[in-house]
This record gives C-alpha cells, sequence and structure tokens, in this order.
C-alpha cells in the first residue's frame, strides 16, 4: 500500500515506520504525501485508538529533502504550483495534529528540521537519551514553516521557541526532556518500547472519553494556529530563492 512507510496494525494500535533509510528517512515530498494520507486514512478507523511514529534504530528522520527544495525556487512552475509544493509539510503535519487517536513519536538517534516538525504534530515524544533534535532551517537560509513556530510557542512559550528556531542549536534529551520539547526519556534503543508501554498505558483509558479530551485540549492550544501559520506558503516559497538562501542548501548539500 506504501512505497516509503510501513504500517503494522496490532488490535487497537497502530505503528508507523518511516522507511527510506538510505537517506535517513529523508522527508521527500512523495515520503510526506504518504505520511499524509496514511494519517488521513487511519483518522477514519474507529477500531485504532494510538498510532506510534518512529524511524528506524539510527534515526527518526533528518528532515526535509534538500534534493526537493528547488522546487520552492522553481521559477518555470507557476506560483499556484510552487505554493501547492510548499505547502506539503503544512498539509502533512496538520493531518497528524488532527488526528483523533492518542499520537506517539518515539525518537531514536536524532528528529531534526521537519523531523522534528512532524514529531510536534504528534499528541506526545519519547526521545532516547542520547538522541538529539535540532531545527536548522534558518541556517538553510529558509523560514521554519510547516505550522511549527506556532507548536513551538503552545509548548515552550516565545522565547524558547525563537531560541530553538533562530540559532538553530542541537538540543540534547535531558534539556529537551526539561524545557518540555519532549514528554519521555528512554534509555537507548528503547524509544520504540517506551512509546509502546505508553501507548497500552493509554489503550487502558475508555476510548471515546479519550477522543473527545483530546480535541477539547486541541481546540484550547491551536486556536489561534492557523493564524500564524498561513502564509507559511509564501514565505518559504519567497526566501528560497534568494541567493544567500540557494547558497545555504547548495553547501548543505555538498
Amino acid at each position: 500500500m506504501y512505497v516509503h512507510l510501513q504500517l503494522h496494525v496490532q488490535g487497537r494500535l497502530a505503528e508507523i515506520h518511516l522507511n527510506r533509510p538510505n537517506v535517513r528517512h529523508a522527508l521527500s515530498r512523495a515520503l510526506m504525501r504518504e505520511i499524509t494520507a496514511c494519517a488521513r486514512d487511519l483518522s477514519d478507523r474507529t477500531d485504532i485508538d494510538v498510532v506510534i511514529l518512529s524511524g528506524d534504530a539510527r534515526c527518526f528522520s533528518a528532515g526535509a529533502d534538500l534534493k526537493d527544495a528547488n522546487a520552492w525556487a522553481d521559477d518555470s512552475l507557476s506560483t499556484v504550483q510552487r505554493r501547492d509544493i510548499a505547502g506539503t509539510g503544512f498539509r502533512m503535519c496538520k493531518a497528524w495534529e488532527e488526528m483523533p487517536q492518542i499520537t506517539i513519536a518515539a525518537i531514536e538517534g536524532y528528529a531534526v528540521g521537519g523531523g522534528l516538525a512532524l514529531s510536534l504534530a504528534c499528541d506526545w515524544r519519547v526521545l532516547a537519551q542520547d538522541a538529539f533534535v535540532s531545527l536548522p532551517e534558518i541556517a538553510l537560509g529558509i523560514p521554519l514553516t510547516w505550522g511549527t513556530i506556532a507548536r513551538l510557542v503552545n509548548l515552550l512559550g516565545p522565547a524558547k521557541a525563537k531560541r530553538l528556531t533562530i540559532l538553530c542549536e542541537r538540543i540534547g534529551a535531558p534539556e529537551a526532556l526539561a524545557m518540555g520539547l519532549v514528554d519521555y526519556v528512554s534509555d537507548k534503543g528503547q524509544a520504540l518500547a517506551r512509546a509502546q508501554a505508553l501507548a497500552a498505558q493509554t489503550l487502558a483509558m475508555p476510548a471515546a472519553t479519550m477522543r473527545m479530551s483530546k480535541e477539547s485540549v486541541n481546540a484550547a492550544a491551536t486556536a489561534l494556529n492557523h493564524a500564524t501559520s498561513y502564509m507559511a506558503h509564501d514565505q518559504i516559497a519567497l526566501a528560497a530563492s534568494s541567493p544567500e538562501s540557494r547558497a545555504a542548501r547548495d553547501q548543505a548539500l555538498g
């Protein structure tokens, strides 16, 4: 059914594993479309109440696939086409944020850029003790989009959101837990197992009440998210076309 995802369902639990290991699960447009479609398909299922999203033992995701990035600034495409391409990640994260099930990201190694952005659209994040997260977008000459800034402000407040967004720091597991960026820290290699234990704890709760509660929390937390994120498609297309942005991406690609 999926080319770049592995989906396993056992009882009321679904596990999704990103499956582009040769490129560290980089989020190409094809992969993001599959992740979005998977979220929408699972959202329609009333027999599944918890969804775990993970990469592999090496990493969660290296972020947006920069080989796709030139399409953001491709002058041969129409503005409508460029906005559609630039909005792929936004739609993906929104689909995950709106899932009625409880969603848990299990992170080994690292979740960078778009990988961290995707995990922030989940309800909870489990990070292995030796892993780190970072948001290097500004260093690559592009703004942080996909609705991520609004989610960071909701989780951390404006000062920490600016720090993560602007300084592009690597944040290790203990600090990420202390600042509220992740919810649980596991032993090395045990992020998925810790997520599965959390899923079992969640599945012991009444399913309907759990869904109602998630919807209520999200309604309160995300009320202004669209108002602060809807111009992201245009911001990324504008920034990506600048000479400094192109140079930064070329350098990153080697």
